[in-house]
Parts: structure tokens; sequence; C-alpha cells
């Protein structure tokens, strides 16, 4: 909770909506002097409102400072939700939010899970037993403003939502300057994207299940056989999630390369695992497939 419009809206409509039953947190990110004041400003609102309030600081690691921010943001969140027994941690996410990211990520190139943007839930990030939700993904900026000033408060703004040195400030004054980019639409079309990935996600599931299995290598070492015969979103979804259980980590786009060599016969490495492919005779439909076996790379000779 930033004490910002979106965030005191929030508030605002959670405590109407569920009185008794949420509580806030404040978080101070240390990167600007103003934030202590902020979050004082947020506590002095759930103390009117009686709302159970903490506050916290947060050191950020090294790197882009947006997402090592969200990252500490959420760690943050989830260790407090968890500890305080919630049933979930609510975030002011808003329609306008959701057509910038799906903007920003088309520029980017993003695959589906990028461009199915900001999802009504999911789980905190570190935390997959703990949902994520974003109730407000159906009100404009402006309805979230006009509640926040109907209720007398004068919210805190940040410096940083009007720096162009920003990816979605820039996008959001392109919004503003060009009214043929309607944000209700494109969030709409973000929803659909996610009504996509959901049915890969399903999908990718369904193949885990019936067409992955476990086995040794003649070393003893675990291995998962994969009978492949599936899109190739599917293939990343469920390479990935097999490096996973081997202990390696690989993005979309290595696990993309790797099933493409694979698929023309050829092996691959990542993250820490080798991948063989052959054609073998799958028995529960009695036809030849794509077989791939994965096992953890040999330890290289240091001489």
């Amino acid at each position: 909770m930033s004490g910002g419009p979106d965030s005191l809206a929030l508030l605002l409509l959670g405590a109407s909506a569920m009185p008794g039953q949420v509580a806030v947190m404040s978080i101070d990110h240390g990167l600007r002097a103003e934030a202590a004041g902020e979050v004082a400003l947020v506590e002095s609102i759930c103390d009117v409102l009686d709302i159970p309030f903490t506050s916290a600081s947060v050191r950020l690691a090294s790197g882009n400072v947006q997402a090592k921010a969200r990252e500490a943001r959420y760690a943050a969140l989830g260790d407090w939700a968890t500890q305080r027994g919630l049933g979930a941690v609510a975030t002011a996410h808003h329609l306008d939010d959701a057509a910038e990211t799906l903007l920003m990520r088309l520029a980017r190139g993003s695959g589906l899970p990028g461009l199915a943007g900001v999802r009504e839930w999911t789980h905190v990030l570190g935390f997959e037993a703990l949902p994520l939700i974003r109730p407000l993904l159906g009100f404009r900026k402006a309805e979230l403003e006009q509640v926040v000033e109907t209720c007398g408060l004068t919210p805190v703004q940040d410096p940083s939502n009007g720096n162009p040195a920003f990816d979605r400030v820039r996008v959001r004054q392109h919004l503003a300057e060009h009214d043929w980019l309607d944000p209700e639409a494109l969030a709409v079309s973000a929803q659909h994207l996610a009504e996509g990935w959901r049915a890969i996600e399903w999908y990718a599931q369904t193949d885990w299940e019936e067409m992955v299995a476990l086995e040794e290598t003649p070393e003893g070492l675990p291995q998962y056989r994969y009978f492949c015969n599936v899109p190739r979103a599917v293939q990343i979804e469920t390479v990935c999630r097999i490096v996973s259980q081997l202990g390696g980590r690989v993005s979309r786009g290595e696990a993309g390369t790797a099933a493409d060599r694979l698929w023309h016969g050829k092996n691959a490495s990542l993250g820490g695992v080798l991948a063989r492919c052959d054609i073998e005779k799958f028995a529960k439909v009695g036809v030849e497939m794509r077989v791939w076996r994965f096992a953890p790379e040999p330890p290289r000779r240091t001489h």
C-alpha cells in the first residue's frame, strides 16, 4: 500500500466491501526520502478505519530498480501474509495498467505468457500457496481517483510516475496522446490472451500426466522420458517442468531452442540437463513417436 490513488482506493473499497476482514501493509523501498512520510499517511488512514496495519522497509539488490523493488515487495508481502494467516494478497492494478502492460510486452516481442498480462489472480512470487488477487482490473484509473477524492483524501503522487525514463510512463503518455488506442479494448484483448494461456497451461498439465514418466539411467540417476507429439508452445512448458524437476533452471526461450533441436533429431543441453532424442513405440497407442530423455549432465572432467 503506497498511499497513491490506486492503493488508497483499494483500501477504501476493501474496507467497505469486507469490514473487519482486511489488513494493510505499506512498504518503504528506500528509494525516496518522502517514502517514510507516505507510509505514515497510510498508517493514519488505517487507524481511522480501524484496519490492522504493518509497515516494512526493504533493501533492494543491485540491478533493474523496478524489477528488484517488485521482488522485494512481494517477498515482504508474502512473509507478512503467511505469518498473519491471511487468505490472499490484493494489489491495486486496474484496467489502465492492463492496457499499458499489453503494449509494453508487445513492443518487447513477448510470448503468450507475457501477453496474458495482468491477470485477475495468480500466486505471490515465491509463495505458491498464497493467492495474489487484483480486484480492481475492471476499474479505470480515473474512477479510482474519484473514489479517493469523494472520501476527502489527498493521495501521494510518486514523481517516478511522470518520469519518461521508464517504459510504462512513455506508454501511458502515448495512450493519452492517441485516442484511437482504447485502453478498454486493449484490456479486453489481454483477457482473451490470458484465456488462451490458461488453455495452454491446462494442455501442458495433461501432457505432463500422460506423456512424461520418471525412469533411471543405467548409472542410477533420475531420468525423465517424454513422448512428444504436441504443439511447440506445450512442448516448451513440459521441457521447462522436466528441467525444473531435475534441479535445473531454464527460460522459455532456452526451452524453445532445445525443443526445436530435439524435434529435428538433435540432442540438446540446457540448465545442467542433457536431452537426447529417439523414436520409440508408445505402448498406450501402439504407434511410433518422438521420445526425448532428460537426465542431469555428467560432471565435466577437470583434466
